[in-house]
């Protein structure tokens, strides 16, 4: 080939696409009805003047149906005219879900992108449906299908409806471990939240495979070696396997154990020649040769905060630095305190309530402008204020003033409402079926007052009360109100009561702390009754009872929440004084005690109670049998209501009840094979009481004596406590030991309340 054909044909090459290119004098666009052209013409990204080929109106044509507002697009050139025809893509009308029951309507929404007033685009309901099947898998629900579908309308207008079959979650059949030597599988098993599934799991999902669990999982099975010493612990994998049929899940963990470590040498570097080592030493939660366990170490953090910060030393920082010993397998740890200067409390600024008053809140605050920092004293001010229920979150944030040693206590409050309307229904022996309704208002016109209206109706009592109490009285720590009530006892046909008893009652009370555990109240009330015994020819009586009373009462206790355990002592000291020129006149002492102790992880506990009391009669007066003491049911289990006790020869069925009584009971608690979620408590108890005699006027009847006497009642039982999500039941079964022929004997004891 000579030069000039070779020029001609590179020159040929070069100008094709040119020559196969049109410059645009005009954009015609059709088939658009709700887009104006110019619009169109806009996203094409078209003008008049460029040079379009072939390849362009491919580009525009994909440009366009990227945009998502067509379901078709043509684009050609024709001359030099661009022609752009289109179909609009529908709109959507509305969008709906169907057939959810485990995922809420809302929930499923929020991971919806199309919306109503939309374009319709599948590739966004493809998205759609993947977002809400990962919500179900997220439950267990592997098995989910969800198919959308399209409901065509007048006006190029669709309804999308998401048909969801959301089919059978998922149980987890196995869960196993592998690596594990010191720990057993089933040890391991309840260390964390998933569980294997089991017919009587139905309140609980907890045997639903979530693989956001399992992964929570891992972390509790970490922090529980961490707590028995193997610092080296890996959960090297957590791998769930489906069974052949895709209906559970089998999941193994596998671990590596490690080494087992104790502490070694405990140190602390204290920079506050003011602050006694001595006093930081005291804090320390562990000592050489205890088996290292993380929750100590951090325990430790936060009680050396504390304790330096109530010398006035905020924002400390307290570093944990281990040095770990292989060969000893010991690890020392030196907690090393950052040193700062002394912090007083400068202004107190109360944010976010609207409806509570700021000397309501500040009354709860137990520190003061002026005082030095503690982090104790603010955090049992935030604790304070949580125990109220006035609020739903409470945030005490501290602000340092710059170059100075003193900070601003910003405390943020989230108001939530106080009123409550409640209800409910129970039974026990002594009420038999109970329905109860009642208004409260806890934080009344934002004041922190406590006003109450409740009623109830049972087969053998029923109640109408109003209370109102004034927490801070004269804006100081002493609690003040007044109660009405009016309750009809019908126990004529009850147990060993044997009496009926309409009675109103109006009372004024003051209370005040006097310690942190220690607290009094004083009562005055007067009782207007009108008393029906069987056991007496009067028929119905008028007693008028005008009482003062004062008690004493001790609560410390430790309580694990989640177990419904608690370790410490409750008691009750009084004596109240009734006369003032009623009906009757007597003096009433009463004690009681509770100790407490739990243990085995907090799932046992051991319980013991002794409770008195004794009526005094003043002058010589008597005391009508519907003020006496009276033991059984509850209060001694294995006997029916007022089953024990003086009888009269005549009347055998009722108790003469007594002037003083002494009962007890010894109860100890412990988990079943029920798992702990369930709140299933077992129990076994010896209970024991002695009930006094009547007043010497009813140890005779129509000149034959009575069967009085005051001796020793026992029995022995087991029993099955349920905390339910509707309010605890309480089953138990008792058998006496020590009764006299004239007892009468309950061998079955059910109580249950609700509220809703």
């Amino acid at each position: 080939m000579n030069k000039k054909n070779l020029l001609f044909t590179v020159s040929l090459v070069l100008l094709a696409p040119v020559a196969n290119a049109a410059t645009v004098s005009r954009i015609d666009v059709k088939g658009n009805q709700r887009m104006d052209a110019e619009s169109i013409r806009i996203l094409s990204e078209v003008k008049i003047g460029d040079n379009v080929s072939l390849d362009d109106t491919n580009q525009i044509a994909k440009k366009l149906q990227e945009t998502g507002y067509f379901s078709k697009v043509n684009v050609s050139m024709s001359g030099n005219t661009l022609k752009i025809d289109i179909a609009e893509a529908p709109t959507v009308n509305m969008v709906t879900i169907e057939g959810n029951d485990e995922i809420s309507t809302d929930d499923l929404k929020k991971e919806l992108r199309l919306k109503s007033r939309e374009s319709y685009d599948e590739s966004v309901i493809g998205a759609d449906v993947q977002r809400m099947l990962t919500l179900y898998q997220r439950k267990g629900f592997f098995g989910t299908k969800i198919e959308p579908q399209k409901i065509q309308l007048d006006d190029n207008r669709v309804n999308v409806v998401y048909e969801i079959d959301e089919g059978h979650p998922t149980y987890i059949k196995n869960i196993e471990f592998d690596g594990n030597k010191v720990f057993s599988d089933s040890t391991l098993r309840d260390q964390i939240l998933s569980r294997e599934h089991a017919w009587w799991r139905f309140m609980t999902q907890f045997d639903v495979f979530d693989e956001d669990r399992i992964m929570y999982d891992q972390q509790m099975l970490r922090q529980f070696y961490m707590r028995n010493g193997y610092v080296d612990i890996q959960i090297t994998d957590a791998n769930g396997v489906f069974s052949p049929d895709r209906q559970y899940y089998s999941v193994t963990f596998t671990v590596d154990e490690g080494k087992k470590y104790k502490f070694g040498n405990i140190t602390i570097d204290n920079p506050f020649p003011d602050v006694p080592d001595e006093e930081l030493y005291d804090v320390i939660k562990t000592k050489n040769g205890d088996v290292y366990n993380i929750d100590l170490v951090d325990e430790t953090i936060s009680a050396l905060r504390g304790a330096v910060a109530d010398h006035g030393y905020a924002f400390i920082t307290v570093n944990p630095v281990p040095k770990k010993n292989d060969d000893a397998q010991t690890i020392d740890m030196e907690f090393q305190i950052e040193k700062t200067n002394r912090i007083y409390l400068n202004n107190i600024n109360i944010l976010g309530n609207v409806r509570t008053f700021d000397s309501v809140i500040e009354q709860l605050i137990p520190m003061r402008s002026g005082d030095p920092f503690s982090l104790q004293t603010i955090e049992e001010g935030r604790q304070n204020l949580m125990r109220t229920r006035y609020f739903k979150n409470v945030q005490m944030v501290p602000n340092r003033i710059a170059d100075a040693n003193m900070i601003n206590l910003d405390i943020e409050v989230e108001e939530q409402p106080t009123g409550e309307l409640s209800g409910g229904f129970g039974w026990s022996n002594i009420n038999g079926f109970m329905v109860d309704a009642g208004i409260t208002e806890t934080n009344f016109m934002g004041r922190g007052q406590v006003v109450q209206l409740r009623g109830s109706i049972a087969q053998y009592q029923k109640q109408a009360l109003f209370s109102f109490t004034e927490p801070y009285l004269f804006g100081r720590p002493l609690s003040g109100g007044f109660d009405v009530s009016y309750t009809m006892y019908d126990y004529s046909s009850l147990g060993g009561f044997g009496y009926d008893r309409d009675s109103l009652t109006v009372a004024g009370r003051l209370g005040w702390k006097l310690t942190d555990h220690w607290s009094q109240n004083v009562r005055l009330s007067a009782s207007f009754d009108q008393n029906y015994d069987l056991q007496s020819s009067t028929g119905w009586r008028d007693a008028n009872l005008y009482t003062l009373s004062t008690s004493l009462r001790y609560y410390n206790l430790d309580t694990n929440f989640e177990q419904n355990t608690h370790t410490g002592v409750v008691s009750n000291l009084g004596v109240a004084y009734t006369g003032f020129g009623g009906t009757e006149t007597y003096m009433r002492y009463s004690a009681d005690i509770t100790g407490m102790i739990k243990f085995f992880d907090d799932r046992w506990q051991l319980r013991s109670s002794l409770d008195f009391g004794l009526l005094q009669p003043l002058d010589g007066t008597y005391i009508s049998r519907v003020y006496r003491y009276f033991l059984g049911g509850e209060t001694l289990r294995g006997f029916d209501i007022a089953g024990v006790g003086s009888r009269n020869w005549y009347w055998t069925t009722y108790s003469l009840g007594g002037l003083w009584k002494v009962n007890g009971s010894t109860q100890l608690n412990f988990p079943i094979f029920i798992p702990d979620e369930y709140q299933v408590k077992g129990f076994v108890f010896f209970d024991y009481g002695i009930l006094g005699k009547p007043p010497k006027e009813e140890y005779t009847y129509l000149g034959r004596a009575n069967y009085i006497d005051s001796d020793l009642r026992t029995s022995v039982g087991v029993g099955i406590y349920w905390n339910t999500p509707m309010g605890p039941m309480n089953f138990s079964w008792g058998w006496p030991l020590k009764m006299t022929e004239y007892d009468r004997e309950q061998r079955f004891l059910l109580s249950f309340e609700t509220q809703f």
